[in-house]
């Protein structure tokens, strides 16, 4: 109720332009994330010398502690870096088909997907987390490798309080249902079926000897090593696909950013094989020259433009988006200002588009991502965005016997039949078929903003397919209405993903403008939550961070 009460307050007072809620300021640096602790070690690195890296590869181990749901040595992501002088990096540490991976590998005899994408030891991609942490912190961060895991060691082995959030998740019948199937999921997160209580210290000496192992052999521990050896061997006696050769065989990739630009900003985000990049930039082209603000913030005849323009996109994403590495995407295409021209005349702004008859657009004229997600910048002006998973809320449930880490179930972001919905509701094709040692496609897009050539907005949300209108919505709140970085992010959220036709919308928007939307033709559905995002944003020479207050997240700097 706090919550929702929290998006009226400021659907009242946002068309009026006032302010709600203050972000949390600082002059230096500046950590968002969704747990209190890891916000507290990634700000400790930076008071210490540390790098914005350095607090990012810090954080990342951990939340593989302190929030299982999403954290995570068994699961994989994306880091975005825009340094001080100018550079920009984007590391691909996504999951992986394992080898013996093959089409057909979750159809039943019917011909219909299986529950086994999602759960059990064989729904996991090969897991990329520890391999591309360290690629980020071999080639640009400062501070030892041992330092920036020597708090998720303590905490794992030490304990830390339970919160109130972990305990209800835990308790949820959903997810107590999926973990108790499996023993060492059941033993060590709902202590063999008693559960915990919120203040009640979850200690992990399994996770903490993972740990132990990784900060002092490296990323070479769990991808050769005895934490190698022994995840291969627990996944290969219940049936799951990757062996040690897939472990040995996996690599992070450094790739290069996505550039656009909007209304004078430079926006730098996430490439293929994310299709939020794409999507984040083609929906800002199709807002661009629209006029589509003058009608105000969450009126009928803005939330109807962005709802259509989310449509439009997710149509493209079904047909074109894949693993760049195994499919041509084509992405000059979709960005082609004359493809999104005809996109935005497409739209009509007084009636729904009907999904069924919207089909993905011809480009022939035009070709030449449960998570997590963390913001962090430093007293030099770099920054790290960062956004990673296990896909499905704890993953698979497996926790891996003897390791103490849940592994991850994003095998079901591939199209395990073409043309049929994921877990999401996805619809997705060809390109994302699934191939051995192919890269499944993710909607994570952490996401960088430059004004006038200087760092201005650092953000990123969880969500699944939520994830990119999650973190578009925020870009729209910010630059064309104005808001601080915690209006903007507490602002409630609506999301389209062309199939199935339905308008998703937090509870909180007005009444009256949800029949107006309906009148147009849309089906709405209210929900109580969408994303989780953590955001810094620079302001008159301060630092401006906000983490979700959907969440447990916290914003501190110095």
């Amino acid at each position: 109720m706090q919550r929702i009460a929290l998006v009226a307050a400021f659907v009242a007072t946002a068309g009026a332009g006032l302010c709600t809620r203050q972000p949390v300021r600082s002059r230096h640096a500046m950590v968002a994330t969704r747990e209190a602790h890891a916000t507290d070690i990634g700000l400790a690195v930076l008071e210490s010398g540390g790098n914005a890296i350095d607090a990012a590869v810090a954080v990342a181990f951990a939340l593989a502690v302190t929030h299982p749901a999403a954290g995570n040595i068994g699961g994989g992501g994306f880091l975005l870096a825009r340094f001080a002088d100018g550079r920009s990096t984007f590391i691909d540490f996504r999951e992986r088909a394992p080898a013996a991976a093959s089409r057909n590998m979750y159809l039943g005899p019917d011909g219909k997907p299986t529950s086994d994408s999602v759960e059990g030891y064989r729904a996991s991609g090969v897991p990329g987390t520890v391999r591309g942490l360290e690629l980020a912190h071999e080639k640009y961060g400062r501070k030892s490798w041992a330092d920036l895991l020597d708090p998720a060691v303590r905490l794992a082995a030490d304990g830390f309080p339970v919160s109130y959030g972990l305990a209800h998740s835990l308790r949820s019948q959903s997810t107590s249902a999926r973990l108790a199937r499996f023993a060492e999921s059941k033993r060590i997160f709902l202590k063999d079926g008693k559960f915990y209580d919120a203040g009640e210290p979850l200690v992990q000496p399994e996770l903490a000897r993972t740990l132990e192992r990784i900060r002092d052999r490296g990323a070479k521990d769990f991808y050769e090593g005895e934490t190698a050896k022994l995840l291969a061997a627990d996944l290969q006696a219940h049936g799951g696909l990757i062996t040690l050769d897939d472990l040995k065989n996996y690599r992070a990739i450094e790739r290069t950013p996505l550039t656009g630009s909007y209304r004078g900003y430079t926006v730098i985000t996430a490439p293929p094989p994310s299709s939020g990049g794409v999507g984040i930039l083609q929906m800002l082209g199709v807002l661009e020259g629209s006029g589509y603000e003058k009608s105000g913030f969450g009126s009928a005849d803005e939330l109807h433009f962005l709802a259509e323009t989310m449509r439009r996109y997710f149509a493209d994403r079904s047909e074109y988006m894949g693993d760049p590495d195994f499919y041509h995407v084509p992405v000059a295409g979709l960005l082609n200002p004359h493809y999104i021209e005809e996109r935005r005349r497409s739209i009509d702004r007084e009636h729904a588009t009907s999904s069924a008859t919207l089909r993905p657009g011809k480009l022939e004229t035009f070709e030449s991502s449960d998570t997590t997600h963390y913001s962090i910048v430093d007293a030099e002006g770099n920054a790290v965005a960062v956004t990673y998973t296990l896909n499905n809320s704890f993953g698979s449930a497996v926790t891996a016997a003897k390791l103490g880490f849940l592994l991850n179930d994003e095998m079901d972001d591939f199209a395990a039949k073409p043309g049929e919905p994921n877990l999401f509701g996805l619809i997705q094709g060809e390109a994302n078929a699934i191939q051995p040692r192919k890269t499944p496609l993710s909607s994570m897009t952490p996401t960088i903003v430059l004004r006038d050539g200087k760092l201005y907005l650092v953000v990123g949300s969880p969500g699944g397919p939520t994830i990119i209108n999650t973190v578009f919505e925020v870009l729209v709140n910010v630059i064309d209405f104005g808001m601080n970085i915690a209006d903007a992010v507490d602002a409630p959220r609506l999301h389209h993903q062309w199939m199935p036709d339905v308008l998703r919308m937090e509870r909180g928007f007005s009444p009256d403008t949800v029949a107006l939307l309906k009148a147009r033709g849309h089906a709405v559905e209210l929900e109580d939550h969408q994303g989780e995002v953590a955001a810094i944003r620079v302001q008159d020479g301060w630092l401006e961070g906000d983490a979700d207050p959907r969440t447990e997240g916290t914003a501190r700097g110095y």
